[in-house]
């Protein structure tokens, strides 16, 4: 199922992470798609709070991957750098995923053969300033309407 929402600021795309969040079990793998700038880190920042988990998400850039405890668990990936299947296996990707977490992948297109089965897609395109169109590739829990 596709659902499609536009953000017209930071905080809207934050409070469309939220929701996000409120409907996450472990074992859900959200895989980000969309350039610099385009609010990964905001909407992942939202889906931390609607987890009921700390809202101090930054990006995890240069540490690949960014935990945050809680039941279920966050795990926040950036995949920039990473090339393949030997990257993965060598920053421990496999390690996390789990039924007691939530992954959360930015720039997963460098990675799209090798997300796991039913990973939720989440497009964030840029169309201006500070609004974005964003779509939503998953199951019924995403439909906000």
């Amino acid at each position: 199922m596709t659902f499609r929402y536009r953000s017209d600021s930071p905080d809207c795309t934050l409070m469309l992470g939220k929701k996000i969040g409120q409907v996450l079990k472990g074992g859900d793998v959200l895989a980000f798609r969309g350039g610099l700038g385009a609010g990964k880190t905001a909407m992942t920042r939202g889906i931390a709070i609607g987890m009921g988990l700390k809202d101090e998400v930054c990006s995890p850039t240069f540490a690949i991957v960014n935990e945050y405890p809680g039941s279920p668990s966050l795990a926040h990936f950036d995949m920039y750098r990473i090339c393949g299947e030997a990257d993965l296996e060598s920053i421990g990707f496999y390690d996390y995923l789990s039924d007691e977490r939530v992954i959360a992948i930015e720039w997963s297109e460098n990675i799209s053969e090798l997300l796991p089965a039913g990973a939720v897609t989440v497009t964030i395109d840029v169309t201006g300033d500070e609004t974005r169109d964003i779509t939503i590739e998953g199951d019924e829990r995403f439909d906000f309407a």
